[in-house]
C-alpha cells in the first residue's frame, strides 16, 4: 500500500453531503469529504484496507480539531494571517487564470497532425525491441545440454521452465530473476547476442549456443515489438497539450514585451 498523503479537508470545504463517519464538536466528517481528499491519489475510502481507513479518518479528525482551535483563537484577525491570506489569494487567482487560459486555447487535429509530421523522425519513431531471457554458462557443452532439456518442454510451459533453469544454472547477474533482461533495442546488446535475439520469433529459444566474451548463452524471446512510428492517434492528445503550453508561453512572452519591467 502506497503512503497516503493527507491535507486538511476543511480548508477547502465542510459542506459535502454523504455518509457521516465521525462528528467532531458538532462538525460532521463524511465519506464524501474524505473521497474528495483522496481523489488526487485515484483511490477512495471504501477501497482502503480497514487499518488505512482508520489512519485516514484519524488524520481528518485531527485536522478538524486543530482547525476549530485555530478559528476560535482569533488567528484570522492577526496581521500575519492576513498577509498569508493575500499571498494565497494571489496564488489561487494565478492558478485559476492559467487554467482558464489553457482551456480557452484550441488546437485543431490539423495543427496536431502538422506537428506530428514535422517531428515524426525525431519524436515519434521507435526502434524494434525484444523482451528476452538468457542463461549464461561457461562452456558450450553445458549450453547444449540446457538446449536439449528445453526441447522437451511443451510450448505453454517454456517460459516458466526457462526461468527455472536460469535460476539454477546461469552465472549472469540476471540469474536470480530467471534470466530476465527486459526490453532492449538491437544496439543495446553485443552484436552476436542481439543478432540471434532479433532473429528469433516470439516464444522461441536459440537452438545453438551463442558465444560472447562473457561465455555461452541460451536466449529465449518472450515478446517482440516491431520498429516504426507511433500512430498519430496514440499521441494526438499529448501533442495538443504540448502545443497549448507553447501558445501559453507565447502569450506570457507577449505580456513581458508589453510590460514595463525594471531590474534593480
Amino acid at each position: 500500500m502506497k503512503k497516503i498523503i493527507l491535507g486538511s479537508l476543511f480548508v477547502a470545504s465542510s459542506l459535502f453531503a454523504g455518509e457521516v463517519l465521525a462528528v467532531v464538536n458538532g462538525t460532521e466528517i463524511t465519506k464524501s469529504q474524505i473521497n474528495s481528499l483522496l481523489a488526487p491519489q485515484k483511490v477512495n475510502y471504501d477501497q482502503l484496507p480497514p487499518q488505512y481507513q482508520k489512519q485516514v479518518l484519524d488524520k481528518v479528525i485531527t485536522d478538524a480539531l486543530l482547525i476549530q482551535k485555530a478559528e476560535n483563537s482569533g488567528v484570522e484577525k492577526t496581521d500575519e494571517y492576513k498577509k498569508e491570506l493575500e499571498i494565497l489569494k494571489k496564488q489561487l487567482a494565478l492558478k485559476v487564470f492559467l487554467k482558464n487560459k489553457m482551456d480557452s486555447i484550441t488546437i485543431t487535429d490539423v495543427e496536431a497532425k502538422t506537428f506530428y509530421d514535422k517531428n515524426k523522425e525525431i519524436m515519434f519513431k521507435q526502434q524494434a525491441e525484444v523482451k528476452a531471457r538468457h542463461i549464461l554458462v561457461k562452456t558450450k557443452d553445458k549450453a547444449e545440454k540446457i538446449i536439449a532439456e528445453l526441447k522437451k518442454v511443451p510450448q505453454n510451459k517454456l517460459n516458466e521452465k526457462f526461468a527455472e533453469l536460469a535460476k539454477k544454472y546461469s552465472t549472469g547477474p540476471s540469474a536470480k530473476m530467471g534470466g530476465e533482461l527486459g526490453w532492449f533495442s538491437k544496439g543495446k546488446m553485443i552484436p552476436s547476442f542481439s543478432n540471434v535475439a532479433f532473429s528469433l520469433k516470439k516464444g522461441a529459444f536459440s537452438l545453438q549456443p551463442v558465444k560472447t566474451r562473457f561465455g555461452w548463452h541460451v536466449i529465449y524471446v518472450e515478446d517482440k515489438k516491431e520498429g516504426g512510428y507511433i500512430p498519430f492517434n496514440q499521441v494526438k492528445e499529448k501533442i495538443k497539450q504540448q502545443l497549448k503550453l507553447k501558445k501559453l508561453q507565447e502569450y506570457v512572452n507577449q505580456l513581458k514585451q508589453k510590460a514595463k519591467i525594471e531590474y534593480k
